[in-house]
């Protein structure tokens, strides 16, 4: 048995999200506002003699090749870094798979970190997401956690104040959304951009009624209209008494930020009516040290 490091990898919501323009790489121009909440997959890195890379997962809808971005974290650290050993990757999710919530970037950024550690390799926070951003778009920031403005295609990463401590209220429905579907029906010359420097004031001044007054994504308008099961949640949302509501990433997971916790339950009960999946965590906002490990 090799060494075992365990893991915490917690999910973002974008508090504002914002598309500037399309790219000539291909990609779009972003500017959003993520942070992180108490949602978390749990990934557990054990070390093997043998040069091979094992996934394990109880979770069907997780890949056990190199189309899992924990197995391409974990195989860039290796050629990278000339590494002759190998990982089995224990992944038990909790955060929903392709709902917005960044949980496959979130376990590709844990499993860079984990590995820096059990390898032994002494690299930064930021080369480690300097790393990740050859990934995916999402994984920079989710090496880092906390709160952040990112820009690029999502992978420069500024950081800023965390929110005020609040709960956050996660609503999934059952059928997932494609990234590439939502960006390829986004009219760029139709949206309302979300003003995003009055989010970030907002945050600074730890205001949480300006917080709710400036939340905005530019992909949910296009969600909406594709995913009706996406709206009535929303509405549903609404109506039981969040205090602000929006569509993380491309969807289809929508949130409500709550204040107090005598109307969460509320919230959560009513949910459940309409949704398999609800949960009900808190903001983390803090940042990750330069290893998030717990034994």
């Amino acid at each position: 048995m090799g060494e075992k490091i365990l893991v915490k990898a917690p999910a973002k919501i974008n508090l504002s999200l914002d598309v500037l323009h399309k790219r000539d790489d291909g990609y779009h121009e972003v500017r959003m506002i993520m942070t992180t909440i108490d949602l978390a997959d749990r990934i557990e890195l054990e070390g093997l003699e043998e040069d091979t890379i094992k996934i394990v997962s109880e979770n069907r809808f997780v890949p056990e090749d190199d189309r899992n971005l924990a197995y391409q974290a974990a195989s860039l650290l290796k050629k990278r870094y000339g590494v002759d050993r190998g990982v089995a990757i224990s992944i038990t999710k909790v955060i929903p798979v392709a709902a917005g919530l960044a949980g496959g970037s979130s376990d590709a950024a844990a499993t860079l970190r984990g590995l820096n550690k059990l390898w032994g390799l002494g690299l930064s926070l930021d080369k480690l997401a300097e790393l990740g951003a050859e990934i995916g778009s999402d994984v920079s920031f989710c090496v880092y956690g906390g709160t952040a403005i990112a820009t690029g295609r999502g992978e420069k990463i500024i950081h800023i104040d965390s929110p005020p401590p609040c709960y956050v209220i996660l609503a999934k429905p059952t059928m997932g959304v494609s990234t590439a579907d939502i960006y390829r029906n986004l009219k760029l010359d139709h949206i309302v951009h979300p003003d995003i420097d009055a989010m970030v004031t907002a945050i600074k001044n730890q205001d949480f009624k300006g917080i709710c007054q400036n939340v905005g994504n530019v992909l949910e308008s296009v969600t909406l209209e594709l995913y009706p099961e996406v709206r009535q949640i929303r509405q549903q949302m609404e109506r039981f008494g969040a205090d602000a509501v929006l569509m993380s990433g491309s969807g289809p997971t929508v949130y409500g930020l709550v204040q107090y916790q005598s109307r969460l339950q509320r919230i959560y009960n009513g949910l459940r009516g309409f949704c398999d999946q609800v949960y009900a965590v808190r903001l983390l906002g803090g940042r990750n040290e330069s290893d998030n490990s717990y034994s």
